[in-house]
């Protein structure tokens, strides 16, 4: 098949969160299948900046309809490997920043009008390159337009760019909500900004034109496509997500083995497998060190490595601060992102920093040392469309802590209803449960022979690619 991806964002070359790594592997591993596959990206500065862009070629100048207005971009493009071809949408004065969205404390103004360009730019490019894609598929609110201003097309200029559209929610709480002044510059019909299109209480929605107009809807795990039609987890759009729910599949992303696998992790101190766990103890110790603690530390270690949003509940970490200074263990937080959590688990490192360490920023060799080197890995969100940490962690032989939601159900079996098969310790998303299961956790490490058991388990499953890959040829085939 002939696949076309777009996406805000992808590794290696850009990214903020498990959308980056989830896109990455999809579209490796598509290709691996020998289809022909196509990634369009925006042109951030990091993309043409890396190494693999370096003799990227202009493929094409576009000129982009923007409301009343006509705006140039260029489109470069790259193959990274055989049968993947990477294509960025260039602006300058839209992509040539730092970050992605915003500039840490808040997102940039113009953002409606950079993925409206972004969604235009991959339509033009299509038309014009002529690549007769049989799927389509765009990724989370940036692209969710994508599908709409691809059937536009079509009408307008009588040819098919795309045989089917696949649009997938790769977190429902990020919509892309905007002024309704915005439209304007989608130059969509003027009937498409009512309660049944794009308009949202008197606002302009990008997700919801994903979900309405795409021929086919993915979630990343199975129970996320259920828990977005409730109330609860839907975010306002419960009831759009409803209409749609003959159309909707929930397939779990997967881990990229060539990335993260113990056995193989470029970036750690030792590698180790399930038949050797020597090198799980070199890690253990290396990160001890590098997060200012004693080598010889003996009590269990717990990690997060996580965007600071309520959503990872952070909230819930902070209100059992007694667990932390006063149990025997260690915790350790990798991440970025909102200020007022910043500030409360800096607060907390600073009141116990011998027991408590905070690296606030984004950093990929920190994230496998922690993944290598802690006992449990901490994850109670308060919602989680998939998560990949969870899956990591057990490929990493550490024990992940979670709360009962979305893909976490999906992906780890408590030790406590299932002793023969468990791989985690499950909670509920709130402060006394995660104390409970934290508690949970302090017992099964102190077993030794119990905790090797589950760590051999945890190990033992697959999370690779592969699997998640073969979920989307059956629909992509299905929707054909």
């Amino acid at each position: 098949m002939k696949i076309v991806h777009a996406a805000a964002e992808l590794y290696p070359y850009v990214k903020t969160g498990g959308l980056a790594d989830a896109v990455g592997a999809l579209s490796a591993a598509l290709a691996e299948h020998g289809h022909e596959v196509s990634v369009f990206l925006p042109g951030y500065r990091a993309a043409l900046e890396h190494k693999d862009a370096a003799n990227a070629e202009r493929k094409l100048r576009l000129k982009i309809e923007m409301g009343d207005q006509f705006l140039s971009g260029d489109v470069r493009v790259f193959s990274p490997r055989k049968n993947l071809k990477v294509y960025l949408i260039c602006r300058e004065e839209y992509f040539d920043r730092r970050a992605p969205y915003g500039n840490g404390e808040r997102d940039y103004e113009d953002n409606a009008d950079r993925f409206i360009f972004f969604c235009k730019g991959v339509v033009e490019t299509l038309r014009l390159a002529d690549l007769q894609a049989d799927i389509v598929h765009g990724h989370d609110w940036q692209a969710a337009l994508l599908p709409l201003l691809l059937r536009e097309a079509e009408r307008r200029h009588s040819l098919t760019l795309a045989l089917k559209t696949v649009f997938t929610i790769h977190n429902i709480a990020y919509q892309g909500l905007f002024p309704a002044t915005a439209f304007a510059r989608t130059n969509l019909p003027d009937e498409l900004f009512n309660i049944d299109g794009l308009e949202y209480y008197s606002q302009v929605n990008f997700l919801k034109g994903g979900i309405l107009f795409a021929d086919r809807l993915t979630t990343v795990s199975p129970r996320y496509a259920k828990e977005i039609q409730t109330p609860e987890f839907g975010c306002g759009l419960d009831g759009v997500a409803l209409t749609r729910a003959d159309d909707i599949v929930g397939l779990l992303n997967g881990v990229d083995t060539s990335i993260w696998n113990p056995a193989v992790d470029g970036v750690l101190p030792a590698r180790y497998s399930p038949a050797n766990m020597a090198g799980k103890q070199t890690c253990r110790t290396k990160l001890l060190k590098r997060c200012g603690f004693a080598a010889g530390f003996g009590g269990p270690i717990f990690g997060m490595i996580c965007r600071f949003t309520e959503q990872k509940g952070l909230d819930l970490v902070i209100a059992n601060r007694e667990f932390f200074t006063g149990q025997d263990c260690r915790l350790i937080v990798l991440g970025a992102g909102d200020q007022r959590i910043e500030d409360e688990l800096r607060a907390l490192a600073t009141e116990a920093p011998q027991k408590i360490s905070l690296s606030a920023r984004l950093d990929e060799t920190m994230s496998h040392l922690i993944e290598a080197g802690c006992d449990f890995f901490l994850m109670p969100s308060l919602f989680e469309p998939c998560g990949l940490n969870q899956m990591y962690s057990q490929v990493y032989g550490t024990v992940p802590v979670v709360s009962r939601v979305g893909g976490l159900v999906d992906t780890v079996i408590d030790v406590g209803e299932q002793p023969d098969t468990g791989t985690g310790i499950m909670c509920e998303p709130n402060a006394g449960s995660l104390r409970a299961a934290m508690e949970r956790a302090l017992v099964l490490f102190a077993d030794k022979p119990r905790y090797a058991a589950v760590q051999q388990r945890c190990m033992a499953r697959d999370f690779g690619w592969k699997t998640a890959a073969t979920g989307y040829e059956q629909l992509y085939q299905e929707s054909l």
